[in-house]
């Protein structure tokens, strides 16, 4: 094996490595210790380069087959498996980036039973997992060729997937169209957020073209890099056609991109001396209007280091296009930037050796690429011992036992360097960001008539200001602000009315479903102490001082064998047989209260929803389906509502809060 390649080898092996550290540290600790993600920022590096960035650098699949299969241009059939061996790959890397994004991994699965149809995000889903299977279907006949696999029943399978293979094809074109253009539409609900130099109304078109150009110079490096690593023939020839579509595309996705900022009059800011503007124009003419205008030159895109150019400076720019869009563009509020760890970058770059090294893989073991007559009949090995090298183990051992052993160490150098790098923080951190809840606070406000309601609830509620701006026909209401971690993100509970519709004071205990000892109906913050954890409640150097002190275990801790645990004592309620309020909506645990307090998040989502449920159930007639979603209790108040809420998101605060900044951000859209 040449130098080159176990060089490279090995430097991919030792960020796998890396990779595998940093991963382990992830999963174990979460995305608090080891991101630089947070509710401002909740998307970083790993959506920009590893979804967005790789589901494009994966356009080069649906663009090969394409121009094969559909317009039958036979003279591109040698790049039509590679091509599709690396899309198939990227959209593995872009499956397991999502799994390290997603605050619950194993729930990635969720989009394809709990379908939100309305969702621009549900349809690149769903095609991005249909266009991996068609990608799989694509390439299984690549691996049913390899001798292990002459099996009758194999063949035949085979057989049916070439005869399959332009349904396929289409069946790919069709998902990769629809979610390359759909991973633009994303940003659509952003105006305001994203830079003017980059949001558009046709962004999903800027998306689809440019992805087409990234397909081309995708496929073109591809070649450069079999050519440079296993040493096949550089088919200059045909690479030169790809360079010159290119060419074309790329002027065409200039002129789309240029053309719409002219038409909407955006684009003066490219020329307004901003550091944005400098990283427009640095885009656009390095990484766009550069590398199309040099493949217009047959001898630029007939050589190998000319080509070699294009396709990086096209790469970096079209990458550089999401990653700008997705976080250098992309408006946060003052105090929230976001720039990313290196260990986020670690698992980036890890992700990218992994599927490096199953792209060799491949290639080395199946015939991805078509043999060049030159390969047929390769020449004999020289003849000669080799000198006796006393570090070496080439002497002693196999190629395939050596590689072996130099990948392994790699690997192991790799882990023990992420884990000498790691913050001490990861390790002996908090594992969970504790946020105290707070009671909610009482306002003024208005109940004003909406028979019209599509939900079936009759009134509007608003902030109350003098009696001279009251809405007509409305009625003053006390509200209670429900905002726990008071980030503004609140609730406005309308409490009087519901205690009136569902039974004044005995409905109290429908809501309240517990007691603390010596109240009636204790607040949800005093058990749900913290917005997103569970709280433990239970307090055992309380009770062991008021029950006896050492002594008082036997009162709880009835069996004398095994470990005295929570698990084998009494519940709460054994004792306190009045904690637990009957007809309750919200029911007792069946093994009785141990203790626990969900999330204060959680339990009024569950009270709240559990509640709109029943209600549709028990009077369809009156309350619909909108009765019980999200926006029916989460309402815009407007903007001048929000002015006048800003003074509580900073209540208690010695410095202006972040999350006035969300506030302020709110007023300016709304205006």
């Amino acid at each position: 094996m040449s130098l080159k390649r176990t060089s490279l080898k090995g430097a991919l092996w030792l960020i796998v490595g890396v990779w595998i550290a940093v991963s382990l540290a992830r999963f174990v600790r979460g995305l608090g210790a080891t991101t630089a993600l947070t509710d401002a920022a909740p998307w970083g590096v790993w959506i920009a380069f590893d979804v967005m960035s790789g589901v494009a650098l994966a356009a080069g699949g649906f663009v090969i087959s394409a121009v094969v299969c559909v317009f039958h241009i036979e003279r591109y059939r040698p790049f039509a498996r590679p091509a599709i061996l690396a899309a198939f790959l990227g959209y593995v890397a872009v499956a397991i980036g999502l799994l390290y994004d997603l605050g619950v991994p194993l729930r990635i699965w969720h989009p394809i039973v709990y379908q939100q149809r309305h969702s621009v995000l549900f349809e690149v889903a769903m095609c991005v997992v249909l266009y991996l299977a068609v990608l799989f279907l694509e390439f299984c006949p690549v691996i049913l060729e390899h001798p292990r696999f002459d099996r009758q029943i194999l063949r035949t399978i085979h057989r049916y997937l070439k005869k399959a293979m332009i349904p396929l094809v289409v069946a790919g074109i069709v998902l990769s169209t629809l979610h390359q253009s759909s991973l633009g539409s994303l940003f659509l609900i952003a105006p305001y957020r994203v830079h003017p130099l980059w949001y558009s109304p046709i962004i999903w078109v800027l998306f689809l073209v440019s992805a087409v150009g990234l397909g081309l110079m995708t496929v073109a490096a591809e070649a450069l890099f079999s050519s440079w690593y296993f040493g096949h023939k550089l088919r200059t020839d045909l690479l030169s056609g790809l360079g010159k579509a290119a060419s074309i595309v790329l002027f065409l996705y200039a002129a789309l991109r240029i053309g719409d900022l002219a038409l909407r009059g955006s684009l003066s800011h490219a020329w307004d001396g901003s550091w944005q503007a400098s990283v427009f124009l640095l885009e656009m003419c390095l990484a766009v209007l550069l590398p199309a205008a040099l493949l217009t030159f047959r001898k630029v895109r007939s050589h190998a280091a000319g080509l070699g150019f294009c396709s990086a400076m096209t790469l970096l720019g079209m990458i550089g296009y999401r990653f700008n869009l997705c976080i250098v563009a992309f408006a946060r509020p003052e105090g929230m930037s976001y720039f990313p760890t290196w260990m986020e970058i670690s698992v980036t770059l890890g992700i990218l050796a992994v599927m490096v090294l199953i792209y060799i893989f491949f290639v080395e073991n199946l015939r991805v690429y078509k043999a060049d007559p030159a390969d047929e009949h390769p020449a004999p090995p020289a003849v000669g011992e080799p000198q006796f090298d006393p570090f070496s183990l080439r002497l002693f051992l196999p190629e395939s036992v050596t590689s072996a052993r130099r990948d392994s160490l790699a690997v192991i150098a790799g882990i023990a360097l992420a884990a000498a790098l790691l913050p001490d923080s990861v390790w002996r951190g908090e594992l969970f960001i504790r946020t105290s809840t707070r009671p909610p606070r009482v306002v003024d406000g208005w109940m004003e008539a909406n028979p019209g309601g599509s939900s079936g609830v009759p009134f509007r509620l608003s902030l109350a200001g003098n009696s001279a701006n009251a809405p007509v026909g409305a009625q003053r209401a006390q509200l209670f602000l429900i905002d726990g971690n008071r980030d503004g993100r609140l609730v406005a509970f309308p409490h009087n009315f519901h205690r009136g519709k569902l039974g004044m004071s005995s409905s109290c205990v429908l809501c309240h479903h517990m007691a603390l000892p010596l109240d009636q109906q204790s607040t949800c913050h005093e058990c749900h102490a913290d917005m997103y954890v569970e709280t433990d409640i239970f307090i055992h150097s309380t009770h062991v001082a008021r029950l006896g002190q050492n002594s008082s275990c036997e009162r709880c801790h009835k069996s004398s064998t095994g470990a005295k645990a929570r698990s084998s004592s009494k519940t709460c309620g054994d004792c306190h047989r009045d904690m637990i309020k009957p007809g309750s909506i919200i029911p007792a645990p069946k093994a009785g209260l141990q203790g626990f307090a969900t999330g204060y998040m959680n339990a009024m989502h569950g009270l709240c929803i559990t509640c709109h449920k029943r209600k549709i159930e028990q009077e369809p007639q009156k309350y619909r389906r909108g009765f019980a979603e999200c926006a029916q209790c989460h309402r815009d108040l407007g903007g001048n509502d929000l002015r006048r809420l800003a003074p509580y998101a900073e209540e208690g605060s010695a410095k202006p809060s972040s999350k006035r900044t969300l506030l302020e951000f709110g007023q300016q859209v709304n205006r």
